[in-house]
């Protein structure tokens, strides 16, 4: 059986105070508790008692649920002790590069050795690339044909985004400041927090903007990465970097230089394989990324030489397992790789 419940006919389910009633409703809708049931609920933030169902129906009757929303802040608490041992979250992250050509129903096959992507070959899959990083990875946008009806597009998402949890279930006293949180740090892509300077910005207490990062974090807007250290106690002390979770989203809300977009999108990519980090000194010298407490990523538009040779340097005091520079314009310099391999 599925159930959309952002229609509110299917919340009326729900509303009853006997759970053995809303079995009754659910057979007739053609569920069949003789036998095994599984039930699909979608947008489960829309009903404040259904962790309280799902376990009466799990304990009684052994009915499986896949249960599906946008709200992560909501679902990871709400159900943290009804359910304890008995339900896997799978997060949902955008299209990879890959995923993104699956959706284009492209021919094209992804060399696995930068050696092998001559520049014709560059510039076969470059037009695609530029799509994606532009535009990003929801696969709702993905599948527009135009670039007006992908703009479109982002901005359903973020209306929608922000009517249906910020508005309705983050109960901000001033949604504004929170929208305007939302703009800013969408144009200080990849830039260290100053929470200070934010706090007095927006006119709000370092404790409130806190909060309203921790929400907007936990419900996939953005995400925060650490500094990484062989100290944990300075690595806590440092500012955190923002990014925006589709850097598509992040160029529609923001005029974004090509490089910043280049380099959200490389690390809405990296997120899915591990732990995120990054490396700054105090004179600017930094490591854009490193994945697993391990592995170095320098992000160019077009490397240098001497991008390399830095790099190198710092892996090497660091003692990263490997170090590579992701470029986004082609390149023949060795080590390097290229945003779409990633």
């Amino acid at each position: 059986m599925i159930l959309d419940l952002e229609n509110p006919i299917n919340r009326i389910y729900f509303e009853e105070t006997n759970y053995e009633r809303i079995k009754s409703s659910f057979t007739v809708l053609g569920l069949d508790f003789a036998q095994r049931a599984y039930v699909f609920l979608d947008e489960i933030q829309l009903v404040k008692n259904l962790p309280s169902v799902v376990k009466y129906f799990i304990d009684h009757y052994k009915v499986k649920f896949f249960l599906t929303g946008s709200a992560s802040f909501y679902l990871k608490n709400l159900f943290a002790e009804s359910l304890a041992g008995r339900k896997y979250i799978f997060e949902l992250f955008p299209l990879t590069f890959s995923e993104f050509l699956s959706f284009k129903d492209s021919p094209l096959k992804l060399p696995g050795d930068p050696r092998e992507i001559s520049r014709p070959i560059y510039e076969s899959i470059s037009p695609l690339y530029d799509e994606y990083v532009r535009f990003g990875g929801f696969p709702g946008v993905v599948l527009k044909s135009t670039a007006s009806e992908k703009e479109r597009a982002l901005d359903e998402i973020f209306t929608s985004f922000f009517q249906l949890e910020i508005i309705q279930l983050g109960n901000f006293r001033k949604n504004e400041i929170v929208r305007d949180l939302m703009l800013l740090l969408a144009q200080r892509i990849g830039s260290m927090l100053d929470i200070q300077k934010i706090s007095k910005e927006l006119r709000i207490t370092r404790p409130t903007l806190y909060d309203y990062l921790a929400f907007l974090e936990g419900t996939f807007y953005l995400k925060m990465i650490r500094p990484f250290s062989t100290q944990r106690n300075s690595e806590i002390r440092k500012m955190p970097k923002v990014y925006l979770c589709d850097s598509g989203l992040a160029g529609r809300l923001a005029r974004l230089e090509e490089g910043r977009l280049f380099e959200n999108s490389i690390f809405q990519n990296l997120r899915q394989k591990g732990e995120i980090g990054f490396y700054r000194r105090k004179n600017g010298v930094e490591i854009d990324f490193i994945l697993n407490k391990e592995d170095g990523y320098e992000v160019k538009t077009t490397p240098q030489p001497r991008d390399m040779n830095l790099l190198s340097r710092l892996a090497h005091e660091l003692r990263l397992k490997t170090f590579r520079i992701v470029s986004l314009n082609y390149t023949e310099l060795e080590n390097a790789i290229y945003g779409f391999m990633i």
